[in-house]
Protein backbone atom coordinates (compact mmCIF):
# COMPACT_ATOMS: atom_id res chain seq x y z
CA UNK A 1 0.00 0.00 0.00
CA UNK A 2 1.39 3.48 -1.01
CA UNK A 3 1.79 6.50 2.01
CA UNK A 4 -0.57 8.10 -0.12
CA UNK A 5 -3.26 5.79 0.11
CA UNK A 6 -2.43 5.08 3.76
CA UNK A 7 -2.46 8.75 4.31
CA UNK A 8 -6.03 8.84 2.51
CA UNK A 9 -7.29 5.99 4.77
CA UNK A 10 -6.07 7.44 7.71
CA UNK A 11 -7.65 11.10 7.03
CA UNK A 12 -11.24 9.35 6.56
CA UNK A 13 -11.07 7.19 9.44
CA UNK A 14 -10.03 10.43 11.66
CA UNK A 15 -13.02 12.12 9.73
CA UNK A 16 -15.38 9.64 11.38
CA UNK A 17 -13.96 9.66 14.69
CA UNK A 18 -14.13 13.75 15.43
CA UNK A 19 -17.68 13.73 13.86
CA UNK A 20 -17.29 17.73 13.03
CA UNK A 21 -19.20 17.62 9.98
CA UNK A 22 -19.20 21.56 9.74
CA UNK A 23 -15.91 21.71 8.39
CA UNK A 24 -17.31 20.78 5.41
CA UNK A 25 -19.03 22.10 2.30
CA UNK A 26 -18.56 18.74 0.15
CA UNK A 27 -16.35 16.13 1.24
CA UNK A 28 -15.12 13.74 -1.73
CA UNK A 29 -16.34 10.18 -1.96
CA UNK A 30 -13.59 8.10 0.07
CA UNK A 31 -13.01 5.94 -2.56
CA UNK A 32 -12.76 8.80 -5.27
CA UNK A 33 -9.86 9.89 -3.32
CA UNK A 34 -8.00 6.48 -2.57
CA UNK A 35 -8.21 5.94 -6.64
CA UNK A 36 -6.34 9.21 -7.00
CA UNK A 37 -3.93 8.56 -4.07
CA UNK A 38 -3.23 5.10 -5.56
CA UNK A 39 -2.37 6.27 -8.66
CA UNK A 40 -0.24 9.21 -7.43
CA UNK A 41 3.67 9.95 -9.02
CA UNK A 42 5.35 9.27 -5.39
CA UNK A 43 8.33 11.33 -6.65
CA UNK A 44 6.20 14.77 -7.14
CA UNK A 45 7.14 17.42 -3.74
CA UNK A 46 3.47 17.22 -2.47
CA UNK A 47 2.92 13.68 -3.10
CA UNK A 48 0.14 12.04 -0.14
CA UNK A 49 -0.30 15.45 1.42
CA UNK A 50 -3.91 15.89 1.61
CA UNK A 51 -5.48 19.59 0.42
CA UNK A 52 -8.88 20.77 1.86
CA UNK A 53 -9.60 23.92 0.00
CA UNK A 54 -12.05 27.03 0.98
CA UNK A 55 -15.33 27.05 -0.42
CA UNK A 56 -14.89 30.32 -2.26
CA UNK A 57 -12.11 28.79 -4.46
CA UNK A 58 -13.16 26.70 -7.76
CA UNK A 59 -12.57 22.75 -7.15
CA UNK A 60 -12.97 20.91 -10.57
CA UNK A 61 -15.94 18.57 -10.29
CA UNK A 62 -16.89 20.21 -6.66
CA UNK A 63 -19.64 23.10 -6.75
CA UNK A 64 -18.17 26.72 -5.55
CA UNK A 65 -20.45 27.97 -3.53
CA UNK A 66 -18.91 30.71 -1.07
CA UNK A 67 -20.91 29.39 1.35
CA UNK A 68 -24.42 29.73 -0.15
CA UNK A 69 -25.88 26.63 -1.32
CA UNK A 70 -28.15 29.11 -3.62
CA UNK A 71 -25.07 30.85 -5.44
CA UNK A 72 -23.29 27.60 -6.33
CA UNK A 73 -21.87 26.93 -10.02
CA UNK A 74 -20.25 24.34 -11.07
CA UNK A 75 -16.58 25.28 -12.15
CA UNK A 76 -15.10 23.85 -15.27
CA UNK A 77 -11.60 23.82 -14.14
CA UNK A 78 -9.43 24.08 -10.95
CA UNK A 79 -8.44 27.58 -9.64
CA UNK A 80 -4.95 28.06 -10.65
CA UNK A 81 -3.49 27.71 -7.22
CA UNK A 82 -5.65 24.14 -7.00
CA UNK A 83 -3.80 23.07 -10.16
CA UNK A 84 -0.65 24.01 -8.89
CA UNK A 85 -1.00 22.10 -5.63
CA UNK A 86 -2.25 19.69 -7.48
CA UNK A 87 0.33 19.57 -10.33
CA UNK A 88 2.95 19.00 -7.24
CA UNK A 89 0.97 16.02 -5.99
CA UNK A 90 -1.39 17.02 -3.37
CA UNK A 91 -4.58 15.32 -3.35
CA UNK A 92 -7.66 17.99 -2.78
CA UNK A 93 -10.14 15.89 0.07
CA UNK A 94 -13.05 18.74 -0.35
CA UNK A 95 -14.19 22.18 0.24
CA UNK A 96 -14.45 23.64 3.36
CA UNK A 97 -16.89 26.29 5.26
CA UNK A 98 -16.46 29.36 6.00
CA UNK A 99 -18.05 32.55 6.48
CA UNK A 100 -20.46 33.21 3.97
CA UNK A 101 -19.22 34.75 0.50
CA UNK A 102 -15.98 35.47 3.15
CA UNK A 103 -17.57 38.20 5.16
CA UNK A 104 -16.34 37.71 8.89
CA UNK A 105 -13.64 36.73 11.08
CA UNK A 106 -15.74 34.33 13.32
CA UNK A 107 -16.58 31.22 11.51
CA UNK A 108 -20.22 31.06 12.56
CA UNK A 109 -22.02 32.87 9.68
CA UNK A 110 -23.01 29.82 7.43
CA UNK A 111 -25.87 28.04 6.61
CA UNK A 112 -24.02 25.16 6.81
CA UNK A 113 -23.38 25.38 10.82
CA UNK A 114 -21.24 27.14 13.09
CA UNK A 115 -17.59 25.68 12.82
CA UNK A 116 -16.00 25.05 16.37
CA UNK A 117 -12.54 25.47 17.54
CA UNK A 118 -10.04 22.83 17.19
CA UNK A 119 -9.30 22.92 20.49
CA UNK A 120 -12.36 23.78 22.31
CA UNK A 121 -15.54 23.56 20.70
CA UNK A 122 -17.75 26.34 22.66
CA UNK A 123 -15.13 28.71 21.13
CA UNK A 124 -15.76 30.03 17.79
CA UNK A 125 -12.36 28.66 15.24
CA UNK A 126 -12.00 32.05 13.28
CA UNK A 127 -13.10 32.66 10.52
CA UNK A 128 -13.72 33.62 7.33
CA UNK A 129 -11.22 30.61 6.39
CA UNK A 130 -13.13 28.36 9.37
CA UNK A 131 -13.22 24.85 7.54
CA UNK A 132 -9.52 25.18 6.50
CA UNK A 133 -7.70 25.99 9.40
CA UNK A 134 -9.92 23.25 11.56
CA UNK A 135 -9.37 20.54 9.14
CA UNK A 136 -5.39 20.99 9.05
CA UNK A 137 -5.69 21.48 12.70
CA UNK A 138 -7.36 18.02 13.78
CA UNK A 139 -4.60 16.46 11.54
CA UNK A 140 -7.60 15.34 8.58
CA UNK A 141 -5.83 17.67 6.05
CA UNK A 142 -2.16 18.47 5.67
CA UNK A 143 -2.58 21.55 3.97
CA UNK A 144 -5.43 23.92 3.32
CA UNK A 145 -5.69 27.08 1.41
CA UNK A 146 -7.98 30.46 2.45
CA UNK A 147 -8.35 33.87 1.58
CA UNK A 148 -7.59 36.69 3.22
CA UNK A 149 -8.67 40.37 3.11
CA UNK A 150 -9.22 41.14 6.67
CA UNK A 151 -7.49 38.83 7.77
CA UNK A 152 -9.52 35.57 6.83
CA UNK A 153 -6.15 33.39 6.23
CA UNK A 154 -4.44 34.66 9.93
CA UNK A 155 -7.28 35.01 12.67
CA UNK A 156 -8.07 31.18 12.10
CA UNK A 157 -4.73 29.67 12.55
CA UNK A 158 -4.00 31.69 15.48
CA UNK A 159 -7.57 30.53 17.03
CA UNK A 160 -6.35 26.39 16.04
CA UNK A 161 -2.64 27.03 16.78
CA UNK A 162 -1.49 26.38 13.32
CA UNK A 163 0.67 28.73 10.70
CA UNK A 164 -1.26 30.78 8.31
CA UNK A 165 0.80 32.23 5.45
CA UNK A 166 -0.73 35.24 3.46
CA UNK A 167 1.39 36.76 0.98
CA UNK A 168 2.21 39.82 -1.19
CA UNK A 169 -0.88 40.59 -3.15
CA UNK A 170 -0.33 39.55 -6.56
CA UNK A 171 2.43 36.67 -6.04
CA UNK A 172 -0.58 34.39 -6.16
CA UNK A 173 -3.21 33.96 -8.37
CA UNK A 174 -7.00 34.88 -7.32
CA UNK A 175 -8.40 33.83 -10.25
CA UNK A 176 -10.87 31.10 -9.93
CA UNK A 177 -12.02 32.63 -6.50
CA UNK A 178 -15.48 34.39 -5.49
CA UNK A 179 -14.19 37.92 -4.81
CA UNK A 180 -14.96 39.81 -1.19
CA UNK A 181 -12.74 42.72 -2.19
CA UNK A 182 -11.30 42.03 -5.50
CA UNK A 183 -8.42 44.56 -5.12
CA UNK A 184 -7.58 43.22 -1.74
CA UNK A 185 -7.41 39.34 -1.53
CA UNK A 186 -5.40 37.05 -1.03
CA UNK A 187 -4.70 33.31 -0.83
CA UNK A 188 -3.21 31.75 1.64
CA UNK A 189 -1.87 28.43 2.86
CA UNK A 190 -2.48 26.55 6.38
CA UNK A 191 -0.49 23.96 7.69
CA UNK A 192 0.50 22.49 10.99
CA UNK A 193 3.91 23.00 10.22
CA UNK A 194 5.99 26.17 8.74
CA UNK A 195 8.26 24.52 6.54
CA UNK A 196 4.92 22.75 5.23
CA UNK A 197 3.13 25.96 5.16
CA UNK A 198 6.13 27.51 3.15
CA UNK A 199 6.75 24.09 0.52
CA UNK A 200 2.91 25.01 -0.66
CA UNK A 201 3.30 28.04 -1.00
CA UNK A 202 6.18 28.09 -3.62
CA UNK A 203 4.34 26.22 -5.93
CA UNK A 204 1.61 28.64 -5.90
CA UNK A 205 3.69 31.81 -6.25
CA UNK A 206 3.82 32.54 -10.23
CA UNK A 207 6.07 35.68 -10.61
CA UNK A 208 9.21 36.11 -9.34
CA UNK A 209 9.94 37.49 -6.09
CA UNK A 210 12.37 40.30 -5.44
CA UNK A 211 12.38 40.91 -1.75
CA UNK A 212 13.64 45.05 -1.24
CA UNK A 213 17.24 45.52 0.30
CA UNK A 214 17.67 45.65 3.41
CA UNK A 215 20.45 47.08 6.29
CA UNK A 216 23.34 44.09 7.08
CA UNK A 217 22.83 42.91 10.55
CA UNK A 218 20.42 41.24 13.05
CA UNK A 219 16.31 41.16 12.04
CA UNK A 220 15.01 44.39 13.39
CA UNK A 221 11.39 44.14 14.67
CA UNK A 222 9.08 46.90 15.56
CA UNK A 223 7.09 45.95 19.22
CA UNK A 224 4.47 48.26 20.21
CA UNK A 225 3.65 48.31 24.05
CA UNK A 226 0.72 46.08 24.83
CA UNK A 227 -0.33 49.11 26.31
CA UNK A 228 -0.74 50.78 23.18
CA UNK A 229 -2.61 47.62 21.54
CA UNK A 230 -6.11 48.51 23.62
CA UNK A 231 -8.16 45.79 25.51
CA UNK A 232 -6.86 42.34 25.58
CA UNK A 233 -7.88 39.11 26.61
CA UNK A 234 -6.62 37.66 30.29
CA UNK A 235 -3.08 36.61 29.90
CA UNK A 236 -2.59 37.58 26.09
CA UNK A 237 -0.41 41.10 27.19
CA UNK A 238 1.58 38.81 28.89
CA UNK A 239 1.85 36.19 25.93
CA UNK A 240 2.67 38.80 23.68
CA UNK A 241 5.55 39.86 25.61
CA UNK A 242 6.88 36.65 25.90
CA UNK A 243 6.75 35.92 22.12
CA UNK A 244 9.01 39.26 22.07
CA UNK A 245 11.24 38.23 24.38
CA UNK A 246 11.73 35.25 22.53
CA UNK A 247 12.43 37.05 19.22
CA UNK A 248 15.11 38.89 21.18
CA UNK A 249 16.63 36.12 22.59
CA UNK A 250 16.88 34.50 18.99
CA UNK A 251 19.00 37.71 18.58
CA UNK A 252 16.55 40.05 17.12
CA UNK A 253 16.97 43.58 17.54
CA UNK A 254 13.67 44.90 19.18
CA UNK A 255 12.41 48.74 19.02
CA UNK A 256 9.34 50.51 19.96
CA UNK A 257 6.56 51.25 18.16
CA UNK A 258 3.17 53.04 17.73
CA UNK A 259 0.74 50.74 16.66
CA UNK A 260 -1.86 53.69 16.10
CA UNK A 261 -2.18 53.98 12.62
CA UNK A 262 -2.24 50.78 11.78
CA UNK A 263 -5.80 50.29 14.27
CA UNK A 264 -7.17 53.18 12.90
CA UNK A 265 -7.18 51.98 9.82
CA UNK A 266 -8.28 48.64 10.34
CA UNK A 267 -11.26 50.33 11.58
CA UNK A 268 -11.86 51.86 7.83
CA UNK A 269 -12.23 48.34 6.25
CA UNK A 270 -15.61 48.15 7.42
CA UNK A 271 -16.54 51.19 8.99
CA UNK A 272 -15.88 53.33 5.78
CA UNK A 273 -16.42 53.14 2.19
CA UNK A 274 -14.10 50.41 1.31
CA UNK A 275 -17.11 48.00 2.43
CA UNK A 276 -18.83 48.95 -0.61
CA UNK A 277 -16.12 46.82 -2.73
CA UNK A 278 -18.57 44.05 -1.28
CA UNK A 279 -21.10 44.74 -2.91
CA UNK A 280 -20.21 44.84 -6.20
CA UNK A 281 -18.81 41.53 -5.95
CA UNK A 282 -21.95 40.12 -4.87
CA UNK A 283 -24.48 42.78 -4.10
CA UNK A 284 -26.80 41.34 -7.14
CA UNK A 285 -26.96 38.39 -6.41
CA UNK A 286 -27.99 38.95 -2.23
CA UNK A 287 -30.77 41.23 -2.86
CA UNK A 288 -32.37 38.12 -3.99
CA UNK A 289 -33.12 37.48 -1.18
CA UNK A 290 -32.56 33.66 -0.94
CA UNK A 291 -33.60 32.09 1.80
CA UNK A 292 -29.98 30.80 2.88
CA UNK A 293 -27.99 34.42 2.99
CA UNK A 294 -26.85 34.78 6.33
CA UNK A 295 -28.68 37.77 8.35
CA UNK A 296 -25.67 39.24 9.56
CA UNK A 297 -23.43 39.15 6.02
CA UNK A 298 -26.66 40.15 4.20
CA UNK A 299 -26.86 43.02 6.37
CA UNK A 300 -23.17 44.25 6.26
CA UNK A 301 -23.14 43.84 2.18
CA UNK A 302 -26.56 45.72 1.34
CA UNK A 303 -25.71 48.47 3.57
CA UNK A 304 -22.64 48.82 1.00
CA UNK A 305 -24.61 50.06 -1.25
CA UNK A 306 -25.82 53.46 -0.30
CA UNK A 307 -22.15 54.27 0.13
CA UNK A 308 -21.14 57.30 -2.11
CA UNK A 309 -18.92 57.78 -4.54
CA UNK A 310 -17.14 60.80 -3.09
CA UNK A 311 -16.70 59.25 0.41
CA UNK A 312 -14.58 56.23 -1.18
CA UNK A 313 -12.11 59.23 -2.74
CA UNK A 314 -11.60 60.73 0.90
CA UNK A 315 -10.88 57.35 2.17
CA UNK A 316 -8.44 56.67 -0.30
CA UNK A 317 -6.67 60.19 0.35
CA UNK A 318 -7.27 59.01 4.93
CA UNK A 319 -5.89 55.37 4.21
CA UNK A 320 -2.74 57.04 2.33
CA UNK A 321 -1.84 59.60 4.85
CA UNK A 322 -2.29 56.70 7.16
CA UNK A 323 0.23 54.25 5.81
CA UNK A 324 2.24 57.02 5.43
CA UNK A 325 2.62 57.18 9.31
CA UNK A 326 2.48 53.58 9.75
CA UNK A 327 5.27 53.04 7.66
CA UNK A 328 7.10 55.63 8.91
CA UNK A 329 7.02 54.27 12.40
CA UNK A 330 8.47 51.27 11.17
CA UNK A 331 11.64 52.90 10.04
CA UNK A 332 14.41 49.99 8.80
CA UNK A 333 12.32 47.18 11.19
CA UNK A 334 12.25 44.25 8.93
CA UNK A 335 8.62 43.47 10.57
CA UNK A 336 6.25 44.65 13.05
CA UNK A 337 5.41 41.74 16.08
CA UNK A 338 1.62 42.40 17.06
CA UNK A 339 -1.49 39.52 18.17
CA UNK A 340 -3.14 38.32 15.59
CA UNK A 341 -6.29 39.20 17.32
CA UNK A 342 -7.03 40.52 20.94
CA UNK A 343 -8.50 37.39 22.04
CA UNK A 344 -10.75 34.72 21.50
CA UNK A 345 -14.20 34.44 22.06
CA UNK A 346 -17.00 31.85 22.52
CA UNK A 347 -19.63 30.82 20.31
CA UNK A 348 -22.12 32.58 22.88
CA UNK A 349 -20.58 36.07 23.06
CA UNK A 350 -20.25 36.15 19.10
CA UNK A 351 -24.24 34.94 18.29
CA UNK A 352 -24.85 37.78 21.11
CA UNK A 353 -22.65 40.93 19.48
CA UNK A 354 -22.04 39.33 16.08
CA UNK A 355 -21.17 43.01 14.72
CA UNK A 356 -19.10 43.79 17.84
CA UNK A 357 -17.32 40.66 18.32
CA UNK A 358 -16.26 40.50 14.62
CA UNK A 359 -14.95 43.92 14.72
CA UNK A 360 -12.85 43.62 17.25
CA UNK A 361 -10.94 40.61 15.92
CA UNK A 362 -10.35 42.79 12.98
CA UNK A 363 -8.13 45.12 14.87
CA UNK A 364 -4.54 44.18 14.33
CA UNK A 365 -5.25 42.12 10.82
CA UNK A 366 -7.57 44.60 8.68
CA UNK A 367 -4.99 47.22 7.68
CA UNK A 368 -2.53 44.80 6.42
CA UNK A 369 -3.99 44.66 2.72
CA UNK A 370 -5.16 48.02 3.00
CA UNK A 371 -1.61 49.01 3.35
CA UNK A 372 -0.13 46.26 0.87
CA UNK A 373 1.76 44.36 3.38
CA UNK A 374 2.89 40.82 3.64
CA UNK A 375 2.22 38.86 7.16
CA UNK A 376 3.03 35.52 8.60
CA UNK A 377 0.91 34.22 11.67
CA UNK A 378 2.82 31.74 13.91
CA UNK A 379 1.23 29.94 17.23
CA UNK A 380 3.30 31.76 20.08
CA UNK A 381 2.35 29.34 22.92
CA UNK A 382 -1.18 28.75 24.91
CA UNK A 383 -3.21 31.37 27.36
CA UNK A 384 -5.50 29.40 30.06
CA UNK A 385 -5.22 26.33 27.57
CA UNK A 386 -5.75 27.82 24.37
CA UNK A 387 -3.89 28.78 21.41
CA UNK A 388 -2.50 31.75 21.46
CA UNK A 389 -0.68 33.48 18.18
CA UNK A 390 1.09 36.35 16.59
CA UNK A 391 1.69 37.90 13.53
CA UNK A 392 4.74 39.39 11.45
CA UNK A 393 4.08 41.72 8.90
CA UNK A 394 6.38 43.47 6.72
CA UNK A 395 6.70 45.01 3.43
CA UNK A 396 5.53 43.70 0.14
CA UNK A 397 7.80 41.10 -1.00
CA UNK A 398 9.48 40.23 2.34
CA UNK A 399 7.30 36.67 2.75
CA UNK A 400 10.95 34.80 3.22
CA UNK A 401 12.00 37.40 5.52
CA UNK A 402 8.76 36.59 7.68
CA UNK A 403 8.35 33.24 7.72
CA UNK A 404 12.58 33.19 8.48
CA UNK A 405 11.47 35.58 11.29
CA UNK A 406 8.84 33.36 12.23
CA UNK A 407 10.54 30.43 12.51
CA UNK A 408 12.75 31.92 15.54
CA UNK A 409 8.60 32.42 17.56
CA UNK A 410 7.94 29.23 17.61
CA UNK A 411 8.38 27.48 21.21
CA UNK A 412 9.76 24.14 21.02
CA UNK A 413 7.09 21.12 21.02
CA UNK A 414 7.08 18.69 23.41
CA UNK A 415 6.60 14.87 23.18
CA UNK A 416 6.27 12.26 25.95
CA UNK A 417 8.09 9.01 25.29
CA UNK A 418 7.61 5.82 27.00
CA UNK A 419 8.84 3.00 25.07
CA UNK A 420 11.71 2.31 22.23
CA UNK A 421 12.30 6.20 21.83
CA UNK A 422 13.70 6.25 25.14
CA UNK A 423 17.60 7.68 25.80
CA UNK A 424 19.61 4.49 24.73
CA UNK A 425 16.83 2.52 23.08
CA UNK A 426 16.33 1.19 19.09
CA UNK A 427 14.24 4.02 18.16
CA UNK A 428 15.93 6.91 19.98
CA UNK A 429 18.19 7.74 16.91
CA UNK A 430 14.56 9.10 15.35
CA UNK A 431 13.67 11.44 18.08
CA UNK A 432 17.44 12.96 17.61
CA UNK A 433 17.46 13.26 13.93
CA UNK A 434 14.31 15.40 14.26
CA UNK A 435 16.64 17.86 16.31
CA UNK A 436 14.85 16.90 19.75
CA UNK A 437 16.55 17.31 23.01
CA UNK A 438 15.83 15.07 26.55
CA UNK A 439 14.32 17.76 28.76
CA UNK A 440 13.41 15.69 31.97
CA UNK A 441 12.42 12.32 33.08
CA UNK A 442 9.32 11.97 35.16
CA UNK A 443 6.13 9.96 35.28
CA UNK A 444 3.18 10.08 33.94
CA UNK A 445 0.48 10.91 36.49
CA UNK A 446 -1.08 7.49 38.35
CA UNK A 447 -3.53 6.63 35.71
CA UNK A 448 -2.41 4.82 33.33
CA UNK A 449 -1.23 0.89 32.36
CA UNK A 450 1.76 -0.20 30.45
CA UNK A 451 1.39 -3.08 27.74
CA UNK A 452 3.93 -4.92 25.85
CA UNK A 453 2.51 -5.13 22.33
CA UNK A 454 2.15 -8.54 20.14
CA UNK A 455 1.96 -6.58 16.90
CA UNK A 456 4.73 -5.98 13.86
CA UNK A 457 7.10 -8.35 12.41
CA UNK A 458 9.40 -9.79 14.70
CA UNK A 459 12.72 -7.91 13.26
CA UNK A 460 11.13 -4.91 15.04
CA UNK A 461 12.37 -2.91 17.63
CA UNK A 462 9.33 -4.44 20.68
CA UNK A 463 7.02 -1.57 21.93
CA UNK A 464 5.04 -0.78 24.52
CA UNK A 465 1.25 0.63 24.21
CA UNK A 466 0.46 3.21 26.77
CA UNK A 467 -3.21 3.34 27.84
CA UNK A 468 -5.01 5.72 30.27
CA UNK A 469 -7.77 4.07 32.58
CA UNK A 470 -10.87 5.22 34.73
CA UNK A 471 -9.51 2.72 37.58
CA UNK A 472 -6.34 0.15 38.59
CA UNK A 473 -3.60 3.12 37.16
CA UNK A 474 -0.16 3.27 37.80
CA UNK A 475 2.91 5.70 37.10
CA UNK A 476 4.75 5.34 34.19
CA UNK A 477 8.22 5.98 33.53
CA UNK A 478 8.23 8.59 31.11
CA UNK A 479 10.96 11.06 29.30
CA UNK A 480 9.94 14.41 27.88
CA UNK A 481 11.87 15.67 25.21
CA UNK A 482 11.75 19.40 23.30
CA UNK A 483 11.87 19.17 19.41
CA UNK A 484 10.70 21.58 16.65
CA UNK A 485 7.31 21.85 15.82
CA UNK A 486 7.80 20.98 12.22
CA UNK A 487 10.18 17.64 13.82
CA UNK A 488 6.63 16.38 15.88
CA UNK A 489 4.58 17.04 12.94
CA UNK A 490 7.05 14.42 11.01
CA UNK A 491 6.91 12.30 13.81
CA UNK A 492 3.16 12.07 13.72
CA UNK A 493 3.21 11.64 10.33
CA UNK A 494 4.91 8.59 10.46
CA UNK A 495 3.81 6.92 13.26
CA UNK A 496 2.31 3.70 12.18
CA UNK A 497 -0.75 2.28 13.97
CA UNK A 498 -1.63 1.27 16.17
CA UNK A 499 0.60 3.88 17.92
CA UNK A 500 -0.79 7.57 18.27
CA UNK A 501 -0.36 10.42 19.64
CA UNK A 502 -2.56 11.21 22.21
CA UNK A 503 -2.31 13.92 25.56
CA UNK A 504 -0.30 12.76 28.16
CA UNK A 505 -0.68 13.57 32.05
CA UNK A 506 2.58 13.73 33.65
CA UNK A 507 2.97 13.74 37.58
CA UNK A 508 2.84 17.29 38.08
CA UNK A 509 -0.32 17.38 36.60
CA UNK A 510 0.71 19.34 33.26
CA UNK A 511 -0.24 17.43 30.27
CA UNK A 512 2.18 17.11 27.05
CA UNK A 513 1.65 15.32 23.60
CA UNK A 514 2.91 11.49 23.94
CA UNK A 515 2.54 8.36 22.61
CA UNK A 516 -0.24 6.16 23.39
CA UNK A 517 -1.84 2.98 21.39
CA UNK A 518 -5.27 2.36 20.07
CA UNK A 519 -6.95 0.17 22.43
CA UNK A 520 -7.90 -2.94 19.73
CA UNK A 521 -3.92 -3.42 20.34
CA UNK A 522 -4.16 -5.17 23.05
CA UNK A 523 -5.27 -8.37 22.25
CA UNK A 524 -2.90 -10.57 23.00
CA UNK A 525 -0.82 -7.76 24.56
CA UNK A 526 0.96 -8.14 28.18
CA UNK A 527 0.33 -6.15 30.47
CA UNK A 528 3.76 -4.77 32.48
CA UNK A 529 2.53 -2.05 34.18
CA UNK A 530 4.32 -3.79 37.53
CA UNK A 531 7.40 -2.85 36.32
CA UNK A 532 6.90 0.59 36.47
CA UNK A 533 8.29 1.38 33.36
CA UNK A 534 9.33 -0.08 29.53
CA UNK A 535 12.91 0.20 30.72
CA UNK A 536 12.75 -1.43 33.90
CA UNK A 537 10.85 -4.47 31.62
CA UNK A 538 13.93 -5.00 29.21
CA UNK A 539 16.28 -5.30 32.25
CA UNK A 540 14.28 -7.64 33.53
CA UNK A 541 14.86 -10.32 30.53
CA UNK A 542 12.68 -8.90 27.44
CA UNK A 543 14.80 -8.89 24.18
CA UNK A 544 15.05 -5.47 22.80
CA UNK A 545 14.89 -6.80 19.34
CA UNK A 546 11.99 -8.58 19.63
CA UNK A 547 8.26 -8.36 20.36
CA UNK A 548 7.59 -7.60 24.45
Amino acid sequence: MSAALTRVRAAYDRIDRIDRPEIWIDLRPRAEVEAEAESADPALPLAGRLLAVKGNIDVAGLPTTAGCPSYAYRPERDAPVVAALRAAGAVVIGTTNLDQFATGLVGTRSPHGAVRNAVDPARVSGGSSSGSAVAVALGVADLALGTDTAGSGRVPAAFNGIFGLKPTRGLVPVEGVVPACASLDCVTVFARTLPEAEQALSHMITRPVEAPRRAPGPWRVAVPDPAGLGELDEGWAEAFTGAAARLEEAGALLRPVDPAPFIEAAAMLYDGAFVAERYAAVGQFLDKETPDLDPTVAGIIRRARDIPAHRLFADREKLAALRARALASLGDADALLLPTAPGHPTLAAVAADPLGANARLGRFTNSTNLFGLAAVAAPAGTVNGLPFGVMLIGPAHTDDRLTRMAALLTPPARVAVVGAHLTGLPLNPQLLALGARHARTTETAPHYRLYALATGPAAEPAKPGLVRVAEGGAAIETEVWELPTEGLGALVAALPRPMAIGSVELADGSRVPGFLCEPSALDGAVDITSYGGWRAHLGAGAPLDARG
